[in-house]
This record gives structure tokens, C-alpha cells and sequence, in this order.
């Protein structure tokens, strides 16, 4: 528990209102894999911030009848989602003792996506991103005094507490989190925005997501994170990680290209050779995500391309490539990979700044 946030005004009178919040989803460059306690990572990560794949959540709020508990509806594109509310019951019995204003409230949640849920595109990470921005409202109403540093830093611990990787889409266009080396400034209990100077080769960067499966994953993340607690090669994932993101770092801060493909091409194929090597083992990537990344190498390789890929938990493959690329991979895309992406789809993204107020 950490006692910095937890909310000790009085509140005095009913409170009425409504938020909305856009947050964006967020991929990891460095993979966080494996978790203790209560959503703490077993190792540092590092992430790009999205911006056409995002999350706009809305919310109403009015106190209740009901004193000692948090009554709500969700409802996802349109639709009331039980299997959804389950989870947003357990995620407010988590975050009660920082936020004991909810309790007496009545809240009415309506989100959406602009892509599709649960396949490997961290639809949970800007859910619950939004979601914790709107909870921050409520509290900002009680207490306008909240200075904005504040504000992010709790809406990106709660938003951990929903979904770990959640805390990174809170900030953009690059965040940290987990204690490492690499960042004076990191923390397991929320994420940072990286704090370090960007090479302009890194900058305007861009991601295309090439939709391999659109289908929900059959295992889950939270069921994945939990192989790794008495996984064979987990001690020494946790020396690769820490290596990994001091590399990254310094390709980010040089702008060495060649190091940052490799890099994060390195800890996707890890991610998933984690996975595979799992007790039960698994499989999450699908033939076409294969062919899509040797595509990729021998289209690097036959021309002067910084193009890159890297996986979530799923078989989706993101091409990450400079803006000054975006003609040359589009066409790589219609000529020889978009015969591998379900129904011909993919989503052209690119790093983006972070949430927006609605």
C-alpha cells in the first residue's frame, strides 16, 4: 500500500457530475512479463505511447442511497457487459482505500475502442487508463487544489491496479516503469515519462498494426504473468531485461538505429519464447505473424529500411518505422504483407503525447 495516495479530505455535500477522458493504448518496447504483490512487475519496461488506438471513457457520477459501496453500470460500445463489470468490481474493491469517495456513489461508465479488444493490442492498458482519469475528476472536484503532477502520478497507480501496463498510457510519448537502473526517477507503483533526452531520429516515429488475428486471446495475460513466478528461465530474464533497457536507452538517446532493432526485436521474440517455454506451454502467435517477420527481415535486408517489428500478448505484429518511411512500408504493406492480416486489415498508428481531456 502506498500511503501517498490515499485521499484524507472530507467530503461535505452530494456530488453530481461527469468526465470523459481519451486514452491511448501503449506498446511496450521492453516487455513487462511476470508480476508480485499486487500488480508490481518483476522487471522494468519501457513504451511507446499510441494515438489512433485509444479508449474514450465517460462517466457519470451522483451520490447514492447507499453509503458503503460503489453501485455501477458499464456499458461497452453501447452494450451492458456483465463479464466487464466483474472485473471493474474487483478493480474498485482495489482502489477503495485511495479513493473512499467512490463508495456512496452511483456511476454510470460508457466506453469504446477504436480497435478491436482482446488480441494483443492492450485494450485493457487504455481502458483503464481513461477509466482512472475519470476517477481523478471526481476527486479533482473535491479537492481542486490537485496539481497536475499529482493528478497523472495517481491516475497512473490506480490505473495499475486495473491492468499493470496501464500505468504507461497515463503519459507519451515514452514511459518507464519499474524500479531500474536506467532511470533515477522509475517506480513499480506508477508509470514515468521518460525523462531523457530523444534523438530526432526517434521522433514522429510510427506504428502500423498489422491485425494477423482479431479473435480474443485463449489464454489470458493475467493467467501468462503468473507462469513466470516458477518459470526455469525467469532469473535470468530479469539480468536480460536490465541489460536490454540500458541498450535501449542509450540507442534512444544516440539515435543508433541498428541497436533499437535489435533490441526490440529481441524482446518480442523473448516474450513470447517465455511463453512457449511456460509450464503449461503456449502459443499465442499464429503461422502469419512468422511469414510477416520474415518479410520484414528480407525486406531490411535488401534495402537501406530502419523498419522494426515488436509483438504484445497476441499474434499481431506492430511495424515500428521513422515517419520519413510511411510511403516506403505502405507499400510494403499492400505488395506483400497485408495477404497475412485477417480480412486485409491494419491500423496505421503513431506515437502520440498521451491522454486527452474531453
Amino acid at each position: 500500500m502506498s500511503n501517498k495516495f490515499i485521499f484524507d479530505k472530507t467530503i461535505t455535500g452530494d456530488l453530481k457530475g461527469e468526465s470523459s477522458w481519451k486514452s491511448p493504448s501503449n506498446i511496450a518496447l521492453v516487455k513487462y512479463w511476470g508480476k508480485k504483490d499486487l500488480q508490481i512487475p518483476k522487471n522494468p519496461s519501457l513504451s511507446f505511447t499510441l494515438s489512433n488506438c485509444f479508449t474514450i471513457c465517460k462517466i457519470k457520477f451522483s451520490s447514492s442511497n447507499v453509503s458503503n459501496k460503489t453501485e455501477f453500470e458499464l456499458y461497452f460500445e453501447g452494450k451492458k457487459e456483465i463479464s466487464f463489470e466483474k472485473k471493474m468490481k474487483v478493480f474498485f474493491e482495489r482502489i477503495k482505500v485511495y479513493c473512499p469517495y467512490l463508495s456512496g456513489l452511483k456511476i454510470i461508465v460508457e466506453t469504446n475502442n477504436s480497435f478491436p479488444h482482446s488480441s494483443g493490442i492492450a485494450s485493457s492498458a487504455s481502458a483503464y487508463s481513461a477509466l482512472s482519469l475519470c476517477i481523478m475528476d471526481v476527486e479533482k472536484t473535491i479537492d481542486p487544489s490537485l496539481s497536475s503532477d499529482y493528478f497523472f502520478k495517481k491516475a497512473s497507480f490506480l490505473a495499475r491496479l486495473g491492468s499493470g501496463s496501464a500505468c504507461r498510457s497515463t503519459f507519451g510519448p515514452l514511459v518507464t516503469w519499474g524500479k531500474s537502473n536506467s532511470f533515477n526517477n522509475s517506480s513499480d507503483l506508477f508509470g514515468t515519462k521518460y525523462e531523457n533526452k530523444i534523438h530526432d531520429n526517434f521522433k514522429n516515429y510510427y506504428d502500423t498494426i498489422l491485425l494477423v488475428d482479431k479473435g480474443k486471446k485463449h489464454m489470458s495475460s493475467t493467467l501468462g504473468h503468473s507462469l513466470m513466478n516458477h518459470h526455469s528461465f525467469s532469473k535470468d530474464r530479469l539480468i536480460q531485461v536490465e541489460k536490454n533497457i540500458n541498450s535501449l536507452n542509450n540507442a534512444l538517446c544516440n539515435g543508433d538505429f541498428d541497436e533499437f532493432i535489435k533490441i526490440t526485436e529481441l524482446e518480442a521474440l523473448t516474450l513470447h519464447a517465455m511463453m512457449m517455454t511456460s509450464d503449461p506451454y503456449y502459443l499465442l502467435i499464429k503461422p502469419n505473424t512468422l511469414n510477416i517477420i520474415n518479410e520484414i527481415w528480407n525486406f531490411r535486408q535488401s534495402t537501406s529500411s530502419k523498419v522494426c517489428f515488436t509483438l504484445d500478448a497476441g499474434a499481431n505484429i506492430h511495424l515500428l518505422y521513422p515517419k520519413n518511411e510511411f510511403r516506403q512500408i505502405q507499400s510494403l504493406i499492400e505488395n506483400n504483407l497485408i495477404q497475412y492480416c485477417q480480412n486485409n486489415e491494419f491500423i496505421n498508428d503513431q506515437v502520440g503525447n498521451g491522454p486527452n481531456k474531453l
